[in-house]
């Protein structure tokens, strides 16, 4: 008789800790201010709020899979090609943030290659379409990259969909408020 497989425990596990480093350790040792800030009477998304909001998401999907999925019959073992997964998924999360963190800069230099009076990357960070340009880029190629590992195929489909998708979370985020620099900007 085969052994049970323990991987959805596992992993379940493995969200909970992480999520809770990220909530509270990782966030208090890298944000300013907290969840929500009031200053001079006005309430303003702080620097922690993001970060704590996908926490708390990964927490949810770690006790869903202890308390519903831990004992499920069709459970994977976990194998070197899980493995191999991870590391391909890391990359394409590395590649993406890198992109995203440089791509605006790149362009503001390639762009500096034909004014007489050169820009200023962080001058232009909170100006549309500069704030927008590494965010966008970065994204796409998260979005396609990690549908493209799931389905081991890069379609126009995939692309067309993490361009929406990217669009769709520009608007999200950047429109409704005034004083949010979407990623990478305020570190640039």
């Amino acid at each position: 008789m085969p052994e049970k497989s323990r991987s959805n425990l596992l992993l379940g596990l493995a969200c909970i800790v992480f999520s809770l480093v990220v909530v509270f350790i990782w966030i208090p040792l890298d944000t300013d201010s907290g969840i929500i800030e009031k200053v001079r009477r006005r309430l303003t998304i702080g620097d922690a709020m993001a970060p704590s909001i996908a926490g708390l998401f990964i927490l949810i999907g770690g006790f869903v899979l202890i308390t519903f999925e831990r004992n499920t019959r069709k459970q994977p073992n976990i194998m070197a090609s899980n493995f191999k997964f991870i590391i391909r998924t890391l990359s394409i999360l590395f590649l993406s943030l890198l992109i995203m963190r440089y791509s605006g800069p790149f362009l503001v230099a390639a762009v500096n290659m034909t004014l007489i009076e050169p820009l200023e990357y962080r001058l232009l960070r909170d100006t549309i379409p500069w704030k927008h340009i590494g965010y966008f880029i970065g994204g796409v190629v998260l979005i396609a990259g990690l549908i493209a590992q799931v389905e081991s195929r890069l379609s126009v489909v995939s692309v067309g969909v993490a361009i929406l998708a990217t669009i769709i979370l520009i608007l999200i985020y950047d429109f409704p408020f005034d004083d949010l620099l979407l990623p990478p900007n305020g570190d640039v």
